[in-house]
């Protein structure tokens, strides 16, 4: 995929993000936070399993018992945003919990790209990195603010 395409597909991505916040914290309300969160990514595995499906993949699935234990983390990770945004997005508003993510997601992906953890490649912070983080953040104080 090329850098445009990639860019695209992320802000795609991201644009169904700023959806999810409010459909999955109107569903928390209406069956429960937790109830809601797994009838949710039951939903996703179920769209993922049938895309596997079609793609010839299925076999492939058992490959996830021989990786390392923290490649399986992301899942885990995935669940404590759906339940966090299902508890705060009736308080907080859809807009300030995607401010919130965003600039928490920036903040802690440039120090994973300073180190280079998680196997990224390492690229140091820069003053044009920390800028963008002071605004996100200041930023999200303008959008939470009431």
């Amino acid at each position: 995929m090329d850098r445009n395409a990639a860019i695209l597909a992320t802000a795609f991505g991201g644009g169904l993000i700023a959806m999810q916040a409010p459909i999955n914290g109107k569903f928390g309300r209406e069956i429960g936070s937790l109830p809601a969160a797994t009838v949710s990514f039951a939903f996703g595995l179920a769209a993922l399993l049938a895309l596997v499906a079609i793609r010839g993949e299925v076999g492939r699935i058992g490959e996830a018992a021989s990786v390392p234990w923290w490649y399986l983390t992301g899942g885990l990770f995935g669940a404590v945003y759906v339940t966090t945004v299902l508890i705060t997005v009736g308080t907080l508003g859809a807009g300030p919990v995607v401010a919130a993510t965003i600039a928490a997601q920036l903040t802690v992906s440039i120090v994973i790209d300073q180190f280079g953890w998680l196997g990224v490649a390492k690229d140091p912070v820069t003053a044009g990195k920390l800028a963008g983080v002071v605004l996100l953040g200041l930023g999200v104080f303008l959008v939470v603010r009431e």
